[in-house]
């Protein structure tokens, strides 16, 4: 399956400064397939290195590197393969497992800088925040010496490209234009976005649903996927009370975003349950990129950095598969459309939060005093803006309007099933779109 990382890793392969490349990401979201294929595409052979329970590979980097010559000659020797520079894409996969290998990377990239180096680790962001278990070796991270990219589930733009490849030019452009699309395109593509809120973005849910369209299989293959990252935080974590909180954490997710105001709230862990107890599984969870955290900002002026809360946020889910699954949400119930406003609310949340995510864009929350709360804030180079969420064609709220008259905001969207169109000094954007809100460069005109 196409993934957009592929044009992000050739840019990388053709760049003149190009350092080894760290890609950071959730297990399971399809990485090393993404890497492997892009390195059979444009490389004349592709080296693998898994770290993961391989002592024997860890001693190579672990005995001390005199000098990268002498350690390519113990690599090659160690898959039976020759490593030439520049023809072939060295891939060290699952690389946390040995923290003398990632300090590698700033030898390759200071004197051997001819190599090509992906390196990838699902868990990479946890590890370099604590200690192997000898309770001796750290993580030295090779700062201002490798490349570093982010890769997460299948957008819903990747998700098109997968069912209907036909429509994604259609909605960038009308997006660009902000004109409505065709009734019947319209419809198409809301019919398609509420599979996507049960498929969600895993490659095995995808491929699941590809080969069998049992959103019942589906669902299992999501769990399955929720079970493992429990098993990770057994087995990256110091301590036992440190795992239990992480899964305690976890499993709330749902009951976090049932309830109509979705600040999170550490007493629905259980009661009693303080800031400080949970603060480092928190913390530990969006290391691993399991969960998107979306902070309040009190002000929506710029910088919003300058205003962000961090006693006050939302917990999303990396995927919102994966959040249906887990909230048990029924397949019929999202694509009849039947669901109650609150659960609705919650999916079409969750979902926005991992198309702003995946698209590069720091998010918040705002709300005033209690009296009204908006979805979503962004800044886009010197512009702020706000972005409201819909789950239906519904579209009144105090909210959105008192944001733009406090802080005189010139572009605002609303997101909705709606069609593309603006109304009232608010562009509309249907659910479908949200994967053109771009992070950087000229914003579309209204």
């Amino acid at each position: 399956m196409k993934r957009l990382i592929e044009e992000k890793l050739l840019r990388w392969k053709n760049s003149a400064d190009r350092k080894p490349l760290v890609i950071y990401g959730a297990r399971q979201i399809g990485k090393t397939h993404s890497i492997m294929d892009f390195g059979t595409k444009n490389y004349a052979s592709v080296a693998y290195f898994y770290f993961d329970n391989n002592p024997r590979l860890c001693e190579l980097f672990e005995s001390g590197i005199s000098s990268i010559a002498s350690l390519m000659v113990k690599l090659e020797a160690n898959i039976n393969q020759t490593v030439s520079p520049g023809n072939t894409l060295i891939v060290f996969d699952e690389i946390q497992s040995c923290p003398a290998a990632l300090g590698s990377l700033k030898r390759f990239q200071e004197t051997a800088p001819e190599y090509h180096i992906v390196a990838a680790g699902s868990l990479l962001g946890v590890a370099l925040n604590r200690k192997r278990s000898d309770e001796k070796t750290v993580y030295s991270f090779p700062v201002g010496k490798v490349d570093e990219l982010y890769m997460y589930p299948f957008s819903f733009e990747e998700f098109l490209m997968e069912f209907n490849p036909r429509l994604i030019p259609i909605i960038r452009e009308r997006f660009d234009r902000n004109s409505s699309v065709e009734e019947g395109i319209h419809q198409q593509a809301l019919e398609l976005f509420l599979q996507y809120l049960v498929i969600g973005g895993m490659p095995e849910a995808i491929l699941e649903y590809k080969k069998t369209g049992n959103y019942t299989l589906v669902k299992a293959k999501q769990l399955s996927i929720c079970s493992n990252y429990v098993l990770d935080m057994n087995k990256y974590t110091d301590t036992r009370t440190q795992a239990i909180r992480n899964e305690a954490v976890y499993n709330t997710l749902p009951s976090q975003l049932a309830r109509e105001n979705r600040k999170f709230q550490y007493a629905l862990i259980k009661s009693g349950a303080r800031a400080n107890d949970y603060e480092l599984s928190l913390n530990w969870l969006e290391k691993a990129a399991v969960i998107i955290k979306c902070n309040k900002v009190t002000e929506g002026k710029e910088p919003l950095a300058s205003y962000e809360d961090f006693l006050s946020f939302k917990i999303y889910m990396s995927d919102v598969g994966l959040y249906s699954a887990k909230s048990n949400n029924s397949h019929l119930s999202v694509l009849g459309r039947t669901m109650g406003d609150t659960a609705k609310g919650a999916l079409t949340e969750n979902y926005i939060a991992q198309e702003l995510k995946a698209n590069g864009h720091k998010f918040y929350y705002w709300e005033s005093k209690n009296r009204a709360e908006l979805d979503f804030v962004v800044q886009i180079e010197n512009e702020i803006i706000p972005i409201e969420a819909k789950s239906g064609k519904d579209t009144r709220s105090q909210s959105l309007d008192l944001f733009r008259k406090k802080y005189d905001i010139e572009t605002s969207i609303r997101v909705s099933a709606r069609n593309f169109g603006f109304e009232n000094g608010i562009r509309s954007v249907p659910l479908y779109a949200v994967w053109c809100i771009r992070s950087h460069g000229a914003y579309p005109e209204k």
